[in-house]
């Protein structure tokens, strides 16, 4: 893809060029963590980058039990007495890629970006500013880095310092979360394979789901996974998000064997819809690993944006994160009016609240 350099401003996107023209893919990250990639029993290394340092304040008081873990330590641009309550967003942003060809992926939204894109681009960021949530977590977004430059040009006086996802090696479509919270482990489920139909399985859409540890403040973390579950009204889509989920709720069975009062939050576009299978599937009532929608009894169409007739994006936690959430919280957003909000995205964003200084 032809392309034209100017590096008489050099703002974060414009480093992102640089990257990609220069096949430099790793940009300079701060703060890392590992990925557990699938099942193979191997670990590979991913990054949650930041914005700023990643020193520590020795006299912190630590953000995790020394129990459980004794070499994370507090960032030093982190004060968690800012956060007795916390703001989660899912939010489907359609294609929102960057300027540039990655030259591993090639696909026409990918390597042509329509020319509507920085419209879009300022419009997300007015409304990101109004929603001023703690954590988002965006899909379809092009990567990790991109979103870390987007919101350094965009909005860097809202604090954004963690930015965490395991990206696609073929496809430009990714879930990416973006935090002022510190965040630890990152888990991947790239690398499985799970059922789709008697006949086949599949792994092509499983880097769509991330899971990572967040932590809030000594005696508070949740495992939040951000999801963009396979599309579609078949059967076998309906048995591939089957299989999504099965692999979810197995990590989550292990989890919650190992501390029953685990909190878990699921948040994303999960392309389900009420009152069928998968989203019984997904709730789990009855089972160890039980979730709760909280909108589940009332109309909360989040698609399409400007006319909304469906719910495909949730904000889900299962019952042990379920007594944090801040009554009424959990919204449908439109910052904007419908032919706006459609122009940034075919999604409307959800947004929920936890109080974290419960027991």
């Amino acid at each position: 893809m032809a392309e034209t350099r100017s590096f008489s401003v050099l703002t974060p996107l414009k480093i992102v060029k640089i990257m990609y023209s220069t096949r430099i893919f790793g940009i300079a990250m701060l703060f890392a963590v590992a990925v557990f990639s699938g099942c193979s029993g191997t670990q590979s290394a991913t990054v949650v980058s930041t914005a700023h340092s990643g020193a520590t304040s020795t006299d912190a008081p630590a953000i995790i039990s020394p129990s459980e873990w004794t070499s994370i330590q507090t960032p030093e641009w982190y004060d968690y007495t800012k956060f007795d309550t916390i703001s989660v967003v899912a939010w489907n942003i359609e294609h929102f890629v960057d300027d540039f060809d990655n030259p591993y992926i090639d696909h026409p939204r990918e390597n042509n970006p329509p020319e509507n894109l920085p419209e879009r681009r300022r419009l997300l960021a007015d409304a990101l500013i109004q929603i001023d949530a703690d954590i988002v977590v965006f899909q379809e977004v092009e990567s990790s880095a991109y979103i870390a430059a987007f919101a350094q040009e965009y909005f860097e006086e809202l604090g954004y310092q963690v930015f965490a996802s395991r990206e696609s090696d073929t496809w430009y479509m990714n879930v990416v979360i973006m935090s002022r919270i510190p965040l630890g482990m990152l888990y991947s489920y790239a690398n499985i394979y799970t059922y789709r139909s008697d006949t086949s399985l599949q792994n092509h859409t499983n880097n769509r789901m991330v899971s990572v540890d967040v932590l809030v403040r000594p005696g508070y973390s949740f495992l939040l996974t951000g999801v963009h579950l396979k599309a579609g009204r078949s059967e076998t889509d309906q048995n591939w998000r089957i299989g999504q989920l099965d692999l979810l709720r197995d990590h989550y069975a292990k989890k919650l064997a190992i501390n029953p009062d685990a909190r878990i939050l699921l948040a994303g576009d999960l392309n389900i819809m009420t009152g069928h299978r998968e989203y019984y599937h997904m709730l789990g009532e009855g089972t160890d690993v039980e979730f709760v929608d909280p909108l589940g009894d009332v109309d909360s169409f989040t698609h399409p944006a400007d006319a909304p007739t469906r719910q495909l994006d949730y904000i889900i936690p299962n019952t042990n994160m379920k007594r944090d959430l801040v009554p009424g919280s959990k919204e449908i957003l439109a910052p904007f009016d419908a032919e706006t909000m459609r122009f940034i995205s075919d999604h409307l964003p959800v947004i929920s609240r936890f109080v974290t200084t419960g027991e």
